[in-house]
């Protein structure tokens, strides 16, 4: 092994942000768009921002994740590839460079779509071939299979950035060593990822777990003063990330409700799990970020109340406006839109039921459904027991820029939001607006009576009742509402977030923190 040339750790400019994350995928969620608004801010204030992904990604590459969302990849760094010469890029190693490091050359190369298959002419040793696509020859890894045992798995972008080792164990093949590589081919570092805690072997070190591999990449980064170091997900590296910060600002950012109302009394109250650590370890944190001036509010009545202390709390829309986005074509009349990940917790099917209710009222009702996820396979079948298919619609992911000026009316059913960013979008495109009265985001953007309607709502509410509340004001909104007025209400609300001011709220955080 030989320590890598990564310039990751080399000397860089001062003033540097280092965000944290866990993970990322082709679903993201709000905090990832959160993370991404944070750099187009960046980006437009001048300031150097490195947002940095700890997780593993054996099934695809991060670069594609990342530049998927609009990341550039100088801004992405993956924790692993850190410590190794290779950096954030797409994957550019071909079918022809895999072939040529084959000893021999009797063996055939077969292919369906994404996959393909190279085999000795025995059949007794073979590699399957994951492609980045159906069309290209562009591998991202390679699976090595030997007398009916998976033996080897490589991974690549450019090159081949690090292996995994299989050996059989209890009928299975079980991984036991992970090799990384510098893009000359030599082993940066080692992996032995099969006790209870991976242990990390490096030419200077041997790490016995995650948190120290990431308390090691904090150490290297030599962070300054001058240093700002961001944390939006603390599970599993808070406590790394925190203890090796020092002399760097740190600012945690809140992207969820923050307590739990089911487990506080007047004594005590209960923490939500993500933020329990930073906010016990409050006194080692410059500040946090509240992404509404409610929740900053209510944090520090709570810190004042429960802990005596009262930390500093930033208040910062976690996404912005670049400018009112207007219809270039008239609003398409009785027209509902929703944008969400399909997940349990956003209740798409109640909002779906409640469309059905108002269509009994509202013959043109149509509702389009934006996003994807887990929840699918329900809503399809739900939209067809209500012999909906013809005015509900489940559009996938979709550029909401050209979505929003065509329709009315934002619909939501979720029942939490730390802030909404398709709400603070929809309110862009001047969108009237019904959703629950919940916290944070349904109150920062709906202004009730005047651009929409906040729902009451409580736990013990049956769904029956959510839903025909719901179908009520939609009906409402359509019947009796001056619509226009609602729209001009809303690209009024969307003032406060317009790009320049939510820019001008980060850079004073970062550089007085």
């Amino acid at each position: 092994m030989k320590t890598a040339r990564s310039g990751y750790f080399s000397p860089r400019k001062a003033c540097m942000v280092y965000s944290f994350n866990l993970g990322i995928g082709w679903a993201s969620s709000g905090v990832e768009y959160a993370q991404l608004y944070r750099a187009r801010m960046f980006r437009r204030l001048g300031i150097d921002a490195r947002f940095v992904f700890t997780d593993m990604f054996p099934t695809e590459n991060i670069e594609h994740f990342t530049r998927r969302m609009g990341f550039a990849d100088e801004e992405v760094i993956w924790l692993y590839a850190a410590f190794t010469d290779f950096h954030t890029a797409p994957v550019s190693y071909t079918l022809e460079r895999f072939v040529a490091t084959l000893a021999g050359t009797d063996f055939r190369i077969s292919r369906t779509g994404r996959k393909g298959r190279v085999a000795s002419a025995t059949e007794d040793a073979y590699c399957t071939v994951y492609f980045t696509d159906d069309e290209h020859d562009l591998v991202h890894r390679v699976e090595y299979v030997f007398k009916g045992r998976l033996v080897r798995k490589d991974y690549f972008t450019y090159g081949r950035i690090y292996s995994e080792y299989y050996a059989p164990l209890d009928g299975r093949a079980h991984l036991y060593l992970r090799r990384f590589f510098n893009e000359d081919g030599t082993v940066a570092f080692e992996e032995m990822p099969d006790g209870a805690d991976p242990v990390f072997r490096f030419p200077d070190a041997i790490l016995y777990s995650k948190q120290e591999l990431v308390a090691h990449f904090m150490q290297k980064l030599g962070l300054s003063a001058d240093d700002t170091v961001l944390i939006d997900r603390t599970t599993g590296i808070g406590q790394a990330v925190l203890a090796h910060a020092a002399p760097a600002r740190v600012g945690v950012v809140v992207h969820a409700d923050h307590w739990s109302r089911q487990g506080t009394d007047s004594t005590h109250i209960l923490w939500n799990n993500y933020y329990e650590y930073a906010f016990d370890m409050q006194r080692h944190i410059d500040f946090f970020v509240a992404s509404t001036e409610a929740q900053k509010r209510l944090m520090e009545e709570q810190f004042a109340r429960y802990t005596g202390q009262v930390p500093k709390i930033c208040a910062i829309p976690v996404g912005s406006i670049d400018a009112p986005v207007h219809p270039q074509a008239p609003r398409r009349p009785f027209s509902v839109v929703t944008a969400s990940r399909l997940a349990p917790e956003k209740h798409i099917g109640w909002a779906i039921e409640a469309c059905a209710k108002a269509k009994e009222r509202l013959p043109e009702l149509t509702f389009d459904i934006c996003g994807e996820g887990s929840e699918r396979p329900r809503l399809e079948k739900l939209i067809e027991e209500l012999d909906a298919g013809s005015y509900v619609h489940l559009l996938g992911q979709q550029d909401m820029g050209t979505i929003y000026p065509s329709h009315e009316l934002y619909l939501s059913a979720s029942t939490s939001e730390g802030f909404g960013l398709s709400l603070m979008e929809a309110v862009g495109a001047g969108l009237a607006m019904i959703g629950f009265d919940v916290p944070y985001g349904n109150p920062t953007f709906i202004d009730d009576g005047k651009n929409g309607y906040l729902v009451p709502v409580h736990d013990g509410m049956e769904e029956s009742v959510r839903t025909e509340a719901l179908a009520d004001r939609i009906v409402r909104y359509f019947l009796e509402d001056d619509r226009r007025a609602f729209e001009r209400r809303s690209y009024e609300l969307a003032e406060d977030y317009l790009t320049e001011r939510v820019a001008l709220k980060w850079k004073s955080a970062v550089e007085a923190g």
